[in-house]
């Protein structure tokens, strides 16, 4: 009984620093996307979304760089470089305050360069134990709930304390400096995997280059359409979080800035009572194939609220509500649950940052493409419109690769067990 409930400690312990990490970065990332910096263009596009492909640029190339990087960190590296990588992004948005405007897109920029390897340094203290998939799921869930506090507190800062826009994304990092130290110190202290988390879910180790290449050869057909259902996710998911407040606007719900905390709010407390079940299947094979199914779950809901807000049997909140969850079950399971179960299930003695930066890098490759498409293709629609035709194109290409992917994984798995 004893052990138990030290195990439990543990396990919400880690949790919730990891989390604490997270949304500090978050803080450092997101608290800009709620101001709309209406009337401002460059480049001959929206300034917005200048500022925010700029920073899904960096975002990006870091996602790139952490596919080497991240797969042959050794764990006492962890803390300084969370540290060292958050900090320079503060920094930046003091750039973002203070230099000319035609400059402050570099900020963003370089941003959003060093943010993107936190993901896999937190994340590695979570991974190869038996409760992976809670922690991962608690860890996860703050890409919601984060997104939605950040911008909140950002909202604040504009409507109630006046910050000018431009120092409002520095100020509303200050707020989050202080817990990334506390939380950071905490999860340093998070003891490694133990032998029954082993047993449960194979050795993990840093991969150097000859490991990858071999990992590529006998899994690169499979995990390409896994990387473009992560794609169509992350792209989705970063459309609801960068013009979320443009959304609002249209709708008539500009000016409450708890409205980006209340959904954010409701949508982690579902995800993540859905995601953490999946610590009770202990079989690594049947938990790869739930969340595919889970994936398609949350494919279906986005659309099928969506079309029930289009002929106006739901409002746009509860509509928003529904289809962010959606999206965040799918985005959720294959970000934090997918690849731990995938190595679990396949016996392979790597890490699951390797593998997910590759799908991470590709994933915000797409959400460029389609910024760019949205602005230099002359699109005549609205944000509103928008997002009904994001839902429903994400919806039907990702259940189909879903499918496609499922059905690679478990000839692979029959072919290396019973050798059919």
């Amino acid at each position: 009984m004893r052990g138990r409930l030290e195990g439990a400690l543990l396990v919400s312990y880690m949790a919730f620093s990891a989390f604490m990490v997270y949304t500090a970065m978050y803080g450092m990332r997101k608290p800009y996307t709620a101001s709309s910096y209406d009337g401002l263009e460059q480049f001959g596009i929206s300034y917005k979304v200048v500022l925010v492909t700029a920073q899904v640029l960096g975002y990006m190339l870091s996602k790139f760089i952490g596919i080497k990087v991240i797969a042959e960190m050794k764990a006492h590296q962890r803390p300084f470089f969370i540290l060292l990588l958050v900090t320079t992004g503060w920094i930046t948005l003091l750039g973002f305050a203070i230099v000319p405007f035609e400059y402050k897109f570099i900020c963003m920029f370089l941003n959003g360069l060093p943010l993107g390897m936190i993901w896999g340094l937190v994340f590695g203290y979570l991974e190869g134990r038996k409760m992976t998939d809670f922690m991962g799921a608690f860890l996860s869930v703050s890409f919601i709930f984060s997104s939605g506090f950040a911008k909140t507190v950002g909202s604040w800062l504009l409507n109630y304390v006046k910050v000018d826009q431009w120092w409002m994304p520095f100020m509303a990092g200050c707020v989050f400096m202080l817990p990334l130290l506390i939380f950071t110190y905490f999860l340093s202290k998070s003891p490694p995997p133990n032998d029954v988390d082993i047993e449960h879910r194979t050795a993990r180790k840093p991969m150097a280059k000859d490991q990858r290449k071999h990992f590529l050869q006998q899994f690169g057909l499979l995990i390409i359409p896994a990387v473009i259902t992560y794609a169509i996710l992350t792209a989705l998911r970063d459309f609801c979080e960068d013009f979320a407040a443009e959304l609002w606007i249209e709708t008539g719900h500009s000016g409450n800035a708890l409205i980006f905390t209340n959904i954010s709010t409701i949508t982690s407390v579902i995800v993540i009572g859905v995601i953490s079940l999946f610590f009770l299947i202990r079989n690594n094979f049947r938990a790869f194939v739930g969340i595919h199914i889970l994936v398609v779950i949350g494919f279906s809901i986005s659309l099928i609220s969506t079309f029930l807000f289009q002929i106006g049997l739901i409002g746009t909140i509860f509509w928003m509500i529904l289809a962010t969850t959606g999206l965040y079950l799918g985005y959720v399971a294959k970000n934090c649950l997918y690849y731990e179960r995938m190595l679990a299930t396949y016996t392979i003695n790597g890490n699951v940052g390797f593998v997910m930066y590759i799908a991470d890098a590709f994933g915000y490759l797409g959400t460029i493409v389609v910024l760019i498409i949205k602005e230099y293709a002359n699109w005549q629609i609205d944000w509103l419109d928008f997002f009904i035709k994001a839902f429903y194109f994400g919806g039907v290409v990702g259940i189909m690769l879903v499918y496609f992917t499922l059905r690679g994984f478990v000839k692979k798995y029959k072919t290396l067990t019973y050798g059919k």
